[in-house]
């Protein structure tokens, strides 16, 4: 990746160990979202271009020396990357901060994540073992978990690379080759994941990155005869359309896809806790979260004071340039997102939603005047069944649900397609278990948010996913496990 004289970077692919222009030349813009000014450049790959990282990822696959190397020699290159990341933290931070428009302190908490991802999973494939079956004393069954082979790791533009090195550390530590695609919006940071991994000792095609759009990339990505497994973050749509591309050559899948997560608050709940990280819950990364607790069930006996503390603790959130220090919340990502986010304000008045607080733009300085901000928005509405409490908004919009019972609360919490995660705010031991078991989603919180163990499984119920990530569930995706038999007679 160049830098121009202006200051406007040029993004190239990164295939087979090398950085390249598109074969046709084309290039993108990629914005920084709170100011509209172009900030980049992005070789837009071809399907030709697609399909020269494809082979290069399975040229070394199957003639390289990743797959046969030590699992040893191969984990130890993947914790020098984890190191070179936190070297470069800053670096990687400012581009997400400038990519995705989210406030660079948080984009820099990210970082250490991202590095953790390479990492534990370098640790935790380093400890693996397989498993013994002996056979009276005639037969010895044992297990190996050999990777797979090539696989396309197509991810979103919230968390551009932490979510990605949350597939990439996996799918190396197996033994895989891959073939990354970052969102169109948010390349930046991800495309320098291709000099992080030579500088880290990593074979030329291991690590392969195209940018473009979904329609073209992603779809010659998905159809591509030489791509075994696909893992795909983002919307549901696309899966959809990500399993029929897929279908012919049976690849394995895993989708992690949109939720919107019940955040239910129990009159009997610490409102001390349950603010603070009920407003991060909703507006962190300005409500572009798959996590987010977009819905907030509240207890009809706490709810005038809940909705007082927090509008107060919304109105408070300071919103501004990302790069500025003490900023909580900067813009969407970009225009078409923006309009999207923003219908719901229509939406929310044809249902008769009442406005707490937010709905316009804020009061900024002249040079974020253009940007894609929205004031932290919150509604209460009656009907659990509006598209306002239904749809996944994925922007800093958020509709507080009254309910008067703890079986009416699990209904309203369940009465959704999605099952991604849910949050229980409660002192009392037996409720918390009870709530936890009888909401179906996959990840669920007690009185507490955005905690992630990388041992334990992730994924979503319903149209949330297919399939976990995490601890031995990543082995069993980006393995194939093999038995094999030995007569001991």
């Amino acid at each position: 990746m160049t830098k121009l004289q202006t200051g406007v970077k040029e993004v190239d692919l990164y295939i087979n160990g090398e950085y390249v222009k598109s074969s046709n030349q084309a290039t993108f813009e990629v914005k920084n979202p709170a100011t509209q000014e172009v900030i980049a450049y992005a070789s837009e790959a071809t399907k030709e271009d697609v399909d020269k990282a494809c082979q290069a990822a399975r040229e070394a696959f199957e003639h390289g020396p990743w797959r046969t190397m030590t699992v040893a020699e191969r984990c130890n290159k993947l914790r020098r990357m984890a190191e070179i990341m936190l070297e470069r933290k800053k670096e990687l931070a400012s581009l997400d901060a400038a990519d995705v428009g989210k406030p660079y302190e948080m984009a820099l908490g990210m970082i250490p994540r991202a590095a953790k991802n390479i990492s534990f999973f370098a640790d935790f494939f380093e400890q693996q073992g397989g498993e013994a079956y002996p056979m009276d004393d005639e037969y010895l069954n044992y297990t190996r978990y050999e990777p797979v082979g090539v696989a396309s790791l197509i991810t979103p533009w919230n968390v551009p690379f932490m979510l990605t090195n949350w597939k990439l550390g996996p799918c190396l530590a197996a033994g895989n080759t891959a073939v990354i695609k970052p969102a169109e919006t948010t390349p930046l940071s991800v495309a320098l994941l291709g000099e992080i991994a030579k500088e880290a000792g990593i074979p030329d095609g291991v690590v392969n990155v195209v940018h473009g759009l979904g329609n073209v990339v992603g779809t010659a990505l998905t159809e591509h005869p030489e791509v075994d497994l696909v893992s795909f973050t983002g919307s549901t749509a696309t899966a959809k359309k990500i399993m029929e591309n897929g279908a012919a050559s049976l690849k394995k899948v895993s989708f992690e896809l949109g939720g919107k997560a019940a955040n239910i608050v129990f009159e009997d709940a610490s409102l001390e806790k349950a603010i603070p990280e009920s407003i991060r819950a909703a507006f962190m990364n300005s409500g572009q979260v798959c996590l987010a607790g977009s819905r907030i069930l509240v207890q009809r006996s706490i709810l005038d004071e809940f909705i007082e503390k927090f509008k107060e603790a919304a109105m408070d959130l300071k919103v501004g340039d990302p790069q500025e220090e003490g900023t909580k919340m900067g813009p969407v990502v970009s225009e078409e997102h923006y309009k999207k986010v923003t219908s719901y304000l229509d939406i929310a008045k044809e249902e008769n939603a009442t406005l707490i607080c937010g709905g316009k733009r804020p009061e900024l300085p002249e040079h974020l005047q253009t940007g894609f901000y929205l004031e932290p928005t919150v509604y209460v509405q009656e009907d659990h069944t509006t598209r306002l409490c239904q749809e996944e908004i994925f922007g800093p919009v958020v509709t507080i649900i009254p309910f008067d019972t703890e079986e009416e609360a699990l209904h309203i919490a369940n009465d959704t397609d999605y099952g991604l995660n849910g949050v229980v705010w409660t002192e009392n031991l037996q409720r918390a278990h009870r709530i936890s078991h009888n909401v179906r989603a996959g990840t669920i919180w007690v009185n507490c948010w955005f905690v992630r163990d990388l041992r334990a499984p992730f994924g979503g119920f319903k149209k949330s996913g297919i399939g976990r990530e995490g601890g031995h569930h990543s082995i069993e995706f980006f393995t194939e496990a093999k038995n094999i038999c030995i007569a001991l007679k």
